[in-house]
C-alpha cells in the first residue's frame, strides 16, 4: 500500500475555525478505494474528516484521521433518473456546476458552498425555506468503508437508511452518495433592512415564506431586524422585483454582507441580478475560499409552531449573550425522516449563533442559549458549539437507541468511535 498520509508531529492539524485541535498526529489522505480499505482495517481509531467546518470534536481522535478528498473525483449524472452518484470527498461547489450544465439542481445549499457533501450530510447541515428539507434529505443511496475494511451500500428503503445518513461517521467512511435532483432554475436575491421586530413577529411565517430561500439576520439588540435576505425562484423566465418598502423594512441600496460593516465583495449577486440556483443559494461566492474562520457558530432547531415563543424567550435573555455574537441568523427547515437529523419529524426554525472567536466567553453566553430554548425541546447542530447534556439529547429523538444499536452492528469493536460518540452515545459493558 502506498502510505499518502500527511504527518505533522510539531505542528497539529486544527478545524477550519482553529478552536479544535485534533489529536491525530498523522492525516491520511488516500488516491483509492483499495488503499482506504487497507487504512481502515488496520486501523484501531479511524474517524473521517471532511473540510474541517465542524466548531466541535465530532471528527476528532486519538487514531487516525482520513480524509476521501483523495479519491477519484466522481459526477454521474443520470438525467432521465433526475440523481447524481458523487464522490463523498467532493465540496459542493466543485458538483453544483456539472449538475446545471446538465440542466439539473439540487433542492437546496447552505450558506457555503466550499464544505464537502459527506460531511454536511453527515452532520445534517441545511439551506433555508419553508418547502426545503435538509442537504441530508437528498441522499437516496450511499457507500461506505466499514469497520472490516469491506464495502457496503445502503440505500433509501434498507431498513438501515433513516439511520445512516446523518450518522456523524459512526458507521463506517462514506465514500460516495445518490442525491436526488430537480430541475436546475435561476434565482433573484434581494435583501432588506430594518424590518421592526414587531413585523417579525406579527407575521413570522409571512416573512419566513415570502420567497424560496429567506434567511433573518440579527445581533439582537433589540431594536429591528438588521437585514432579510430574500431568495426568490425565477418563474416563468421573467426575473421579477420587489417593492422598495417591505414589512416595514427598506431594500438595501447596494450589496450587503451578513455582518453589518463588513464588505459585501465575497457575498453571491444581490439588487435581483438573476443567476443559477447554485450561485445565489449560498450566501458566499465560491471563489472566495475561507482560510481560518475567525468565529465560532451554534445552532439549535425548534418547532416552528414554537418559533415566535422562542424568539421572544431568546430576547429576554439577549443582554447575556448579545455583546458576544458577530450575527445571528434565522432560517426554516422542513421535516425530513432521518433520524438524527435536527428536523426529523418537525419542520423547523433553526436559530444561528455566529460568535466571536473566544470559547471561554461564549460558553456562559451558550448556556444563557440553551436555558432559553428548553422549553422548546431545542436540538442543537451536531457540527456545531453546545453543550446539550446527552440524557437531554436522548430524549429529543425518537430514534436514539435505534441509533446506537445501529452503531453497535456497524462497529461493534468502536473503530469509528471517539470520545464525542462516546459522550453522547455511551455503551454499556464496553
Amino acid at each position: 500500500m502506498i502510505d499518502h498520509s500527511e504527518h505533522a508531529p510539531s505542528a497539529r492539524r486544527t478545524n477550519w475555525a482553529g478552536n479544535i485541535t485534533f489529536g491525530a498526529e498523522r492525516l491520511h489522505v488516500p488516491a483509492s478505494i483499495a488503499e482506504l480499505q487497507d487504512l481502515v482495517a488496520a486501523g484501531t481509531a479511524v474517524r473521517a474528516l471532511g473540510t474541517g467546518h465542524s466548531f466541535n470534536t465530532v471528527a476528532d481522535t486519538d487514531g487516525s484521521l482520513i480524509s476521501v478528498a483523495g479519491l477519484p473525483r466522481r459526477i454521474e449524472v443520470d438525467r432521465d433518473a433526475r440523481t447524481a452518484t458523487v464522490s463523498a470527498g467532493l465540496r459542493f461547489g466543485e458538483l453544483t456546476g456539472e449538475l446545471h450544465r446538465n440542466g439539473l439542481a439540487l433542492h437546496n445549499l447552505g450558506s457555503l458552498p466550499h464544505i464537502s457533501v459527506a460531511g454536511a450530510c453527515a452532520t445534517g447541515t441545511h439551506g433555508s425555506g419553508v418547502r426545503n428539507r435538509a442537504l441530508a434529505a437528498a441522499v437516496s443511496a450511499l457507500e461506505l468503508v466499514t469497520a472490516d475494511g469491506g464495502i457496503r451500500t445502503v440505500e433509501r428503503g434498507d431498513a438501515d437508511f433513516p439511520g445512516a445518513v446523518v450518522a456523524l461517521g459512526a458507521l463506517g467512511v462514506m465514500t460516495r452518495l445518490t442525491l436526488d435532483l430537480v430541475p436546475a432554475f435561476e434565482i433573484q436575491q434581494w435583501v432588506y433592512e430594518g424590518l421592526p421586530q414587531e413585523q417579525l413577529l406579527g407575521r413570522f411565517d409571512e416573512v419566513l415564506s415570502a420567497a424560496y430561500s429567506v434567511s433573518v439576520f440579527t445581533g439582537w439588540h433589540g431594536g429591528p431586524i438588521d437585514q432579510v435576505w430574500l431568495k426568490r425562484r425565477v418563474e416563468g423566465g421573467t426575473p421579477g422585483t420587489v417593492p422598495h418598502r417591505w414589512h416595514g423594512a427598506t431594500l438595501a441600496p447596494g450589496p450587503r454582507h451578513p455582518v453589518p460593516g463588513v464588505a459585501a465583495e465575497h457575498c453571491t449577486p444581490q439588487q435581483g441580478a438573476p443567476g443559477p440556483w447554485h450561485a445565489r443559494l449560498p450566501h458566499f461566492r465560491l471563489e472566495f475560499t475561507p482560510s481560518n474562520g475567525e468565529e465560532l457558530q451554534s445552532e439549535y432547531f425548534v418547532d416552528r409552531r414554537d418559533a415566535v415563543a422562542a424568539y421572544e424567550a431568546l430576547d429576554r435573555v439577549r443582554q447575556h449573550f448579545a455583546p458576544l455574537l458577530q450575527i445571528g441568523e434565522i432560517r426554516t427547515v422542513a421535516a425530513d425522516d432521518l433520524w438524527l437529523s435536527p428536523a426529523w419529524g418537525r419542520d423547523s426554525v433553526a436559530f444561528h449563533f455566529t460568535w466571536v472567536p473566544d470559547t471561554a466567553a461564549v460558553l456562559p453566553a451558550l448556556r444563557a442559549v440553551e436555558e432559553a430554548l428548553a422549553p422548546f425541546a431545542a436540538r442543537p447542530h451536531w457540527g456545531k458549539v453546545f453543550t446539550t447534556p446527552p440524557e437531554v439529547l436522548r430524549e429529543l429523538y425518537g430514534h436514539y437507541t435505534d441509533f446506537e444499536r445501529l452503531t453497535e452492528r456497524f462497529d461493534p469493536d468502536g473503530r469509528f468511535r471517539n470520545d464525542f460518540l462516546a459522550r453522547h452515545f455511551p455503551r454499556t459493558g464496553r
